[in-house]
């Protein structure tokens, strides 16, 4: 397994938001973790990134042990948020933010070709290269914190509720460069609130409720689930 979690707990000043959750992903699987607002969906995303503390249970990437290590030695290792809210420099511009993705790296003349790979996924970038990014539009600075976060030339991909914000248009098209991601071989777990896209594009899923896994499942399977249907896509 690239990565595996094993009895994950995080708390929140005594609340326990995580409560002994495991879970696994395999090389280049796209897996989804569903559920409603408050579940620990995001808790668990920075949990694995070493943003909040791991109260009990361990975090194996590469058959190694992270649980404790710091945010930009994980990175470092491979694996990468895109975070809830994009996270993006909204003062420097779509050229300047994409080279943030790649600081790490010093390989210049491969860097600049990935860049030029990601303004082929996204014309929309390319055209605003030099345009603030705070001035783009929500689904322009997503397709922006994505094409950032492939220029750290990622493992694991972690994305954390892409389609929040968005006109449904644009959550088609950011769904699209998802599975075109994953279809070339990249690892992605997806948190996500829509839960009909989520599991039409990933391999597994697992459901999350107030801070429990209470199903894992082929993405297929869950979606034929009637708990998963009547709870998550509204039927």
């Amino acid at each position: 397994m690239l990565l595996e979690a094993k009895n994950l707990v995080v708390t929140y000043g005594g609340v326990h938001a995580v409560k002994g959750i495991d879970f696994n992903i395999a090389q280049g699987e796209l897996v989804c973790l569903i559920g409603a607002n408050g579940a620990g969906k995001t808790t668990t995303l920075k949990a694995l990134c070493g943003l909040v503390p791991v109260a009990q249970g361990s975090i194996h990437y590469h058959q190694q042990i992270i649980t404790h290590r710091p945010t930009h030695e994980i990175v470092q290792r491979g694996m990468v948020l895109v975070p809830e809210g994009r996270g993006i420099f909204s003062r420097l511009s779509v050229a300047e933010n994409l080279a943030m993705g790649a600081y790490t790296r010093h390989d210049t003349a491969t860097i600049r070709h990935e860049t030029d790979h990601i303004y082929s996924l996204f014309p929309r970038l390319h055209e605003r290269r030099q345009q603030k990014a705070g001035t783009l539009s929500g689904g322009e600075q997503q397709m922006l914190a994505l094409g950032r976060a492939m220029l750290a030339k990622p493992k694991l991909l972690l994305l954390d509720e892409p389609s929040m914000g968005l006109a449904p248009l644009m959550v088609s098209k950011i769904f699209e460069i998802i599975q075109h991601i994953a279809q070339q071989g990249m690892t992605i777990l997806l948190v996500e609130q829509n839960a009909k896209l989520a599991l039409e594009i990933s391999h597994r899923g697992y459901v999350m409720e107030s801070g429990l896994i209470t199903l894992h499942d082929t993405a297929r399977n869950l979606s034929t689930n009637p708990q998963v249907r009547h709870a998550y896509l509204g039927e």
